[in-house]
């Protein structure tokens, strides 16, 4: 994988993925051992986040750190010369003379995929809009991987399917890996058509529901995603929709003993804050499970 991009997470065979989660667990017994591994001490990796971000930037941050590279951090777009009518492709062709790899975060669709093609040093997505946000899906795998042992399970994804990056990526990487998946959504959040088309063309095992007490006794895994405001292009159209569905403790009394809970965050509304001290609740753990994830891709990317 030395020198690749990681754009999509359906750019990725599941071969790759694997890679990248047993290499994973070598970052981790580093990180809980507190071993030196401090492989990228002559490598330099921007961060180019032209939208919010806390866990996937700090993520990276303390990623490329733990082993030993050097960080030029961008947060705001304000303060490149995009800002004075320079153009994407400009700005990715003056960064890429000053660093290794660029991690990069966007607000349009396909941004990340057009900085790749222009960069001459690797390019990873740290989410583009409603698209893909290849590195939480596998962080999310690992994290199930982890906790579970496996990925063929059933594996509920709840919320907002219509304009979730991180739903959308974790639906296809879960089609490679025999899971069966239950998307569960209010009608006016449903997945995209050509996701649908996907597993049915694919032979994936699903279920479509729009009331999570139907299915939540069938889950070993439930994904919660908030609804995605920054997304949506009318305001009264999020209005609508706002509060529509809710992880309660009364709903986790149908539940498997040993379900887990993940959630991307931030959270909202949309899971009861009394989940937090149950069993259930991994998606603070999940946090942690992204600084081995990204220090592997930095690793196997960059040596």
């Amino acid at each position: 994988m030395k020198n690749r991009d990681i754009i999509s997470i359906r750019d990725l065979e599941k071969k790759d993925i694997e890679t990248i989660l047993e290499e994973a667990k070598k970052m981790e017994d580093i990180l809980i051992k507190k071993q030196d591994y401090k492989i990228l001490t002559d490598k330099i990796i921007a961060l180019m986040f032209f939208e919010p971000s806390t866990r996937t930037r700090l993520s990276f941050e303390f990623a490329a750190k733990r082993l030993g590279a050097n960080v030029l951090n961008v947060h705001e777009s304000k303060i490149l010369s995009t800002a004075k009518g320079e153009s994407f492709v400009d700005t990715i062709k003056t960064v890429e003379n000053y660093c290794d790899c660029i991690v990069i975060r966007h607000p349009k669709d396909g941004a990340a995929r057009l900085a790749a093609e222009v960069s001459t040093v690797p390019v990873i997505n740290a989410g583009d809009g409603c698209n893909q946000h290849p590195t939480q899906t596998l962080l999310d795998l690992y994290t199930i991987l982890r906790e579970k042992g496996t990925l063929r399970l059933n594996i509920g994804i709840l919320g907002d399917l219509k304009y979730a990056r991180t739903a959308r990526s974790l639906i296809y990487a879960l089609s490679k890996f025999n899971s069966r998946i239950y998307l569960i959504f209010p009608n006016e959040l449903s997945p995209h058509r050509e996701i649908v088309e996907y597993l049915e063309e694919n032979n994936v095992n699903f279920t479509l529901s729009n009331n999570l007490e139907e299915v939540i006794e069938e889950l070993d895994v439930l994904y919660v995603t908030r609804i995605q405001k920054e997304r949506f292009p009318d305001i009264e159209e999020y209005e609508r929709v706002r509060g529509s569905y809710r992880v309660t403790s009364k709903i986790l009394r149908k539940a498997k003993d040993n379900l887990i809970i993940l959630h991307p965050l931030p959270r909202v509304d949309e899971i009861e804050h009394e989940i937090d001290k149950t069993k259930h609740a991994k998606y603070f753990k999940q946090v942690f499970y992204g600084l081995p994830i990204r220090m592997a891709i930095f690793k196997l990317i960059l040596t």
